[in-house]
């Protein structure tokens, strides 16, 4: 377990900060994160106090912010100048100086695979189940998993480090990314796609069972592809994304971050999803709208 100010205090001794009702904890998380161990989380906005869940033990927030919040809360607070920058800055800490637990295990292949020689398999945390194809010039990094009678094409990238960078004064710094990718049974991921594990040690990037993912498509750290979806080409999934089972993403298709697009549903060619799409929902445009609504429009316009 975890203690903020031990933490604070290896940090940066000179950090201004004054912490109230001190709880241990697991993690590092967002608010909305869908965890049940104990998280420590940041708050600089009021209207996302509502989101705090009860496995948090400790924010990160601002005295104006501290203020905001009820009277009876269950969790400890630590007001500081910018806790936001200050969050990422200790997940980076305890990503760099081992202060995260990880099981470290060798790598494993299954019966009848197919790997080329010009591929590369980290050559630890790595599971690879059977009759499982990678063809060359594909990168497997650590902290991935991979289920039978999946095909890998060549030149896909999975489990590399995702696009998150926070600005501190004239800095942009990496946020580094602690989490897995777990790629389910008879997937097939198309020539020269990139997925990037997730960001916290406790989370996954997810491709369910069945789907197919066409080339140059990018998904983002922690998105979770469900079963039987099908992703098409040029498309990018925004990190923590999830796309339920049975859903359609056309080609060149933008879904941004933290979304839920619905069973049974589909982004059309083009469409740049800024919101949820309900269960069996078609959507298309800049920003996309429901399909119908969209050609009535044009229609209109003609």
């Amino acid at each position: 377990m975890l203690l903020l100010s031990e933490l604070l205090e290896k940090l940066d001794k000179t950090l201004i900060y004054q912490i109230e009702n001190e709880q241990d904890f697991q993690y590092f998380a967002l608010t909305e994160s869908d965890l049940s161990e104990p998280c420590c989380v940041f708050l600089d906005n009021p209207k996302f106090v509502s989101t705090i869940k009860s496995n948090v033990k400790m924010v990160l927030t601002t005295k104006e912010c501290a203020k905001e919040l009820p009277n009876n809360i269950h969790f400890g607070i630590c007001i500081l100048e910018k806790p936001r920058i200050v969050f990422f800055q200790l997940h980076n800490f305890c990503a760099e100086n081992n202060i995260y637990e990880k099981e470290v295990y060798q790598t494993s292949i299954g019966e009848n695979c197919k790997i080329s020689h010009l591929a590369y398999i980290a050559p630890n945390n790595v599971k690879i189940g059977n009759n499982v194809i990678i063809e060359e010039f594909v990168s497997i990094k650590e902290d991935t998993e991979i289920g039978d009678n999946t095909i890998i094409r060549a030149g896909t990238i999975v489990g590399g480090q995702g696009f998150e960078f926070k600005r501190e004064s004239s800095k942009i710094v990496p946020v580094a990314h602690c989490g897995k990718v777990k790629i389910g049974k008879e997937v097939e991921i198309q020539y020269n796609t990139a997925i990037d594990k997730a960001v916290y040690p406790w989370d996954v990037t997810e491709i369910g069972d069945f789907s197919k993912i066409d080339n140059l498509v990018h998904i983002g750290h922690a998105a979770k592809i469900k079963e039987n979806v099908m992703v098409v080409a040029h498309a990018g999934i925004g990190g923590r994304t999830v796309i339920k089972s049975g859903s359609w993403i056309g080609f060149g298709a933008i879904l941004r971050n933290g979304i839920i697009v619905g069973e049974n549903s589909r982004a059309n060619m083009g469409a740049i999803v800024s919101k949820d799409i309900a269960d069996n929902e078609a959507v298309t445009g800049n920003f996309a709208i429901e399909h119908k609504k969209f050609i009535e429009k044009l229609k209109q316009e003609d």
